[in-house]
């Protein structure tokens, strides 16, 4: 979509019935994990950003490939909140819920508030499904959901009669019910239509019968809440125009923007980007995602392992390539060697952590913020690296170049935090021009820098980086390896005092890597207590600070992007306050960091069940550290 100063919105013509504006809406997709609820709400989704609001969404699904059909554990669903004004979270809870099947009734009843609207597929309410959930009896027939609205809808039935006349078995005609869910939401909430008819025109080229059967199904949907009885009132939520500046938007997720970051790094340095991965959850997307792009010279590599992977990346670094690896916290385990072997090397290194709840396997499909400290110390020895973490989905995108740019201009590995809420989630991102984009091009040695010899170790005296020679160059032959060097020629030392200069100054590397002050968010300069976050707990600390504020309450915000260095300014930022409260989604990693390094007293807050933090309990949160003072 295209934000100017007056955004021209798709509308629907009005009708006959009754229409209600509202400033934001919550809606939950909720069904068996094979009933396409990611689909359907990334399809929603995509109208809603095109027709100029602002969204932010959050995919939930199971780890099992394929849990049994129509149990507890099976239930997938995609949530997403969509407004007329600046948003920044999925919403706490959802004010329409769209229940598949008894299992996904049962599963998020207990999210919805009192007043929630809930479509249910009655056709999946026989004794078989509702004893698979749990349920005694059906709770469309007593009094259980009394505090919601149900409009119970035969979605089943009506797909397969919609279809009725397409060659497709029932089994085939029922898998089409999502899409019926998804135009009839779609005339609920005035979204438009073409956009969704393209995609499946798109998706199902090469089956043209089942593109159009999926057609016939979104516009019955459609079709079916314009003639029904049972909703009688539609709704509209405006364009959100004074939520963005003027640009070219897109929806995208945070993995897509990290992706797409990543090959802009690639353009901006001139190098080709080359990335070794084993496939992971939720890291997957990023090489998926990266092997479409061949034409901007993108080589992906899927190796046997994890540690094949980064192996692979390393040797393309020495190579001369932008190299980057990507993985979840197991994968970062299982590279750490690697990881000090790059750090000894002194070779750019992008290692991409897409974290989720652990420890071990632990929750695949959920998300957590708890490999901080692994990527901080997780490797024998003192081995620094740079740490860097995306606060949304958009800010993927210039992380990846922000951590690019560090990786080049100093030489080092460099990780990337980003987790599974901002991997999946998704929200509208302005496209840069390209002259927004920075300068990311390295010098390669192309002379000997010590008389008539190339020594790897001598540095640059400003960034303490060393010259990067590419393997063939005449006369910059040259030997690197796990083994301490000697500082300056690099060969091979054990001399105490070689190593401790040598320990020394890949820290002060790091320690000098140069970040930005860190930003406060002080309106009125009189708050005493600083709420401190980093990476994705982003929208909801500041949304839980936006609703202290309009209860009165005084109170500070800041939000870290580098974790390794810290910037300069934060021990300052931190004396000027009486009460520092870290929240996170893990046992208060970042509060130990600040704890140790400039003696604060940090209050932490901490969530590791597998969601993101709710702004209204955060809220209260804050709102008690306050009263308590």
């Amino acid at each position: 979509m295209t934000i100017a100063a007056e955004p021209a919105a798709l509308r629907r013509e009005p009708g006959p019935e009754p229409t209600r504006t509202l400033d934001r809406v919550v809606i939950r997709f909720a069904g068996d994990s094979g009933d396409g609820m990611q689909l359907t709400g990334d399809r929603f989704t995509s109208e809603t950003a095109a027709l100029g609001n602002d969204v932010s969404t959050l995919p939930d699904f199971p780890a099992e490939i394929r849990a049994p059909a129509g149990t507890l554990p099976g239930v997938s669903s995609f949530q997403v909140h969509f407004a007329d004004h600046d948003i920044l979270t999925p919403g706490d809870a959802p004010d329409v819920l769209v229940a598949m099947n008894p299992a996904a009734l049962k599963a998020n009843t207990g999210d919805l508030p009192r007043g929630a609207e809930v479509i249910v597929d009655t056709d999946e309410f026989t004794p078989r499904n509702l004893a698979k959930a749990g349920y005694d009896g059906s709770p469309l027939d007593d009094d259980s959901l009394a505090a919601f609205t149900v409009h119970p809808v035969p979605l089943t039935t009506l797909t397969v009669g919609a279809l009725a006349g397409f060659p497709l078995s029932r089994k085939e005609a029922e898998r089409a019910k999502n899409m019926f869910a998804l135009g009839l939401l779609s005339w609920l909430y005035h979204r438009p239509t073409d956009g969704t008819e393209r995609f499946l025109r798109t998706k199902f080229a090469r089956r043209p019968e089942i593109a159009e059967a999926n057609i016939a199904a979104f516009r019955a949907g459609w079709n079916f809440g314009e003639t029904t009885e049972d909703f009688a009132v539609s709704y509209e939520v405006a364009p959100a125009s004074r939520a963005f500046t003027p640009g070219t938007y897109r929806n995208i997720s945070g993995n897509l923007a990290l992706a797409h970051g990543l090959v802009a790094a690639s353009a901006c340095s001139e190098l080709p980007l080359f990335l070794g991965s084993y496939p992971i959850t939720p890291a997957s997307d990023i090489l998926h995602e990266l092997s479409k792009h061949k034409n901007f010279g993108v080589r992906t590599f899927q190796a046997e392992d994890e540690i094949a992977a980064i192996g692979a990346a390393l040797g393309a670094s020495f190579g001369g390539s932008l190299a980057v690896t990507t993985t979840s916290g197991p994968g970062v385990a299982l590279k750490s060697e690697t990881i000090g072997l790059a750090v000894s090397l002194e070779l750019p290194l992008l290692i991409v952590d897409i974290q989720r709840g652990g420890p071990s396997t632990g929750l695949p499909t959920k998300t957590e913020q708890a490999d901080l400290l692994q990527a901080m110390y997780g490797r024998n020895g003192e081995a620094p690296v740079p740490v860097v973490a995306p606060a949304t989905p958009g800010e993927c995108f210039s992380a990846a170049l922000d951590a690019a740019r560090i990786a080049l201009t100093y030489r080092t590995p460099v990780f990337l935090l980003s987790d599974g809420y901002l991997a999946n989630g998704s929200e509208p991102w302005r496209i840069p021009d390209r002259d927004e984009l920075p300068d990311l091009r390295v010098e390669f040695a192309t002379a000997p820098n010590h008389g008539d010899e190339f020594w790897p170790y001598l540095r640059d005296p400003v960034t303490l980086a060393r010259p990067w020679a590419v393997p063939g160059t005449p006369g910059l032959e040259h030997r690197i390896g796990g083994i301490e060097k000697k500082d300056g020629s690099g060969a091979i030392s054990y001399d105490p005092a070689n190593h401790d200069t040598m320990v020394r100054l890949r820290r002060a590397k790091t320690d000098g890597v140069l970040v930005p002050d860190l930003t406060v968010d002080d309106p009125d300069g009189a708050a005493d207590t600083l709420v401190l976050g980093w990476g994705s707990t982003y929208g909801p600390i500041t949304a839980a600070v936006r609703r202290v504020r309009a209860d009165g309450g005084r109170i500070a915000q800041a939000h870290l992007r580098h974790l390794n260095p810290f910037p300069a300014n934060l021990g300052a930022v931190l004396a000027r306050y009486d009460r520092v409260v870290v929240p996170e989604m893990n046992l208060g990693q970042l509060a130990t960091l600040i704890r140790a390094k400039y003696l604060v007293d940090a209050h932490s807050y901490n969530q590791v069940n597998g969601m993101p933090f709710k702004a209204e309990r955060l809220a209260d949160v804050l709102r008690e550290v306050l009263r308590a003072h």
